[in-house]
């Protein structure tokens, strides 16, 4: 059985897994109770279910009701303290100060949308965003009067000055792209947005942890929590986070008036998947860097977008930025084969689920050929592309997986006496 870990240089390792490693604590320790002097408590907190709340007077409750933007108490779904619990540790992850937890990630990326825009602004999209982001920027945004511009990911900061207009008012990132895996330069962006007045939201679902979006500039971080928080493919939920009372304030309103919260038992799977978080992405980090090397080495592999390599576009953002890599990345093939030799090895993997997630203990592969929507050129290539997510599963497994797979690609284009 081949290790792919022989081929990974340790200072390139530790850089990769330090991040996980550092968080490991935090994330046991963060939102737990502890005892007080002959009181016991339970490790893990209750998931308390409920509608209704009842109140000593209407005083109370009318109190109650005015204090929507903390933790209160007010109606189930506006909140339940195992909601309230986990929205302060992913605020703390995410270096913001409040956090709202809503039914999924796409609601994460769609709640700001809703809550900073308006007819008559503009909105300048990352073309490497989150596919149904994109279709809710074309299809309901723009029937509500919002101009959506989508920019290169890698653009330099000249050409996205001359993107922006007077009427700018919110530019959305996702860095890496969770296809593409362009890192994005988002302090560029943070002043960029700054220039014009307006917000800058980072969908930082990869980077959770290891990339703080406040202290690069943007006021917003999206987390589809379904991935790596969850991480165990069984919890569909996601969560924005802000660091100022003036960016809390409306999103927290149009959450509550689009119903967009999370139940009590989804709360309670990501908050208790959070704990195992540091460990599992540290195991599976390092795995997902052997595999991304030795698919380097392979002849049918044109470009491995890995944002820890430096084949992937905007790696030198990676090592400026992140303390870390997470274990989802790209795999360009050479433009001598075809989708349909992409496709019959995918089909043929026995240790990768064909799945259209990522983030939890099970390896994944998908196509992206012909699975993404760009306005922009493409940075991957022309040959056929997928997505590896590499879960907990030994490495020398999966690489011997993909070797079968590989060789069997090589010999169908051999077979057609094609270079």
């Amino acid at each position: 059985m081949t290790d792919p870990m022989a081929l990974v240089p340790p200072d390139l390792l530790e850089r990769v897994v330090r991040g996980w490693r550092d968080m490991s604590t935090r994330l046991v320790q963060m939102g737990r109770d502890r005892p007080e002097g002959d009181r016991g408590v339970f490790v893990n907190p209750a998931a308390e279910r409920g509608s209704t709340v009842l109140f000593s007077s209407l005083e109370a409750m009318d109190r109650a009701g005015h204090g929507r933007y903390g933790p209160e108490l007010i109606y189930g779904a506006m909140g339940s303290p195992i909601q309230h619990r986990l929205e302060a540790v992913i605020a703390e992850i995410e270096g913001g100060t409040h956090a709202q937890v809503v039914p999924s990630g796409l609601a994460a990326c769609t709640l700001p949308l809703l809550a900073y825009l308006q007819a008559g602004d503009h909105c300048l999209l990352s073309d490497s965003v989150y596919g149904p982001t994109r279709r809710f920027a074309d299809r309901v945004l723009r029937r509500f009067g919002v101009d959506v511009t989508y920019f290169p990911p890698m653009a330099t900061e000249t050409e996205l000055q001359a993107l922006v207009r007077p009427d700018t008012r919110l530019v959305f990132a996702e860095s890496p792209g969770s296809h593409s895996f362009e890192v994005q330069d988002i302090p560029m962006l943070g002043r960029l947005a700054a220039r014009a007045g307006a917000r800058l939201v980072v969908d930082n679902t990869w980077g959770i942890g290891l990339f703080n979006p406040f202290a690069h500039g943007a006021h917003v971080s999206v987390q589809a929590l379904t991935k790596y928080a969850a991480g165990h493919s069984d919890t569909i939920i996601g969560a924005v986070t802000v660091a100022s009372d003036a960016d809390w304030r409306p999103l927290r309103d149009t959450a509550i008036q689009a119903g967009q919260t999370a139940g009590p038992d989804d709360c309670w799977l990501t908050l208790r998947g959070l704990r195992t978080m540091g460990a599992r992405l540290e195991r599976q980090a390092a795995t997902a860097l052997g595999v991304a090397l030795w698919l380097q080495s392979r002849p049918e592999v044109h470009r491995v977008l890995h944002p820890a390599l430096p084949s992937c576009p905007g790696h030198e953002y990676w090592a400026r930025d992140f303390s870390g890599a997470s274990s989802l990345f790209g795999v360009v093939f050479d433009a001598g084969f075809t989708t349909a030799d992409m496709t019959a090895m995918i089909d043929g993997l026995q240790h990768f689920g064909i799945g259209a997630s990522w983030g939890g203990y099970e390896s994944l592969v998908l196509p992206t050929t012909g699975g993404i929507s760009r306005s922009c050129l493409s940075v991957t290539g022309a040959g056929p592309a997928c997505r590896l997510h590499v879960g907990l599963e030994a490495g020398g497994l999966l690489v011997d997986d993909l070797a079968r797979g590989l060789d069997g690609m090589s010999a169908a284009r051999a077979g057609r006496g094609t270079d």
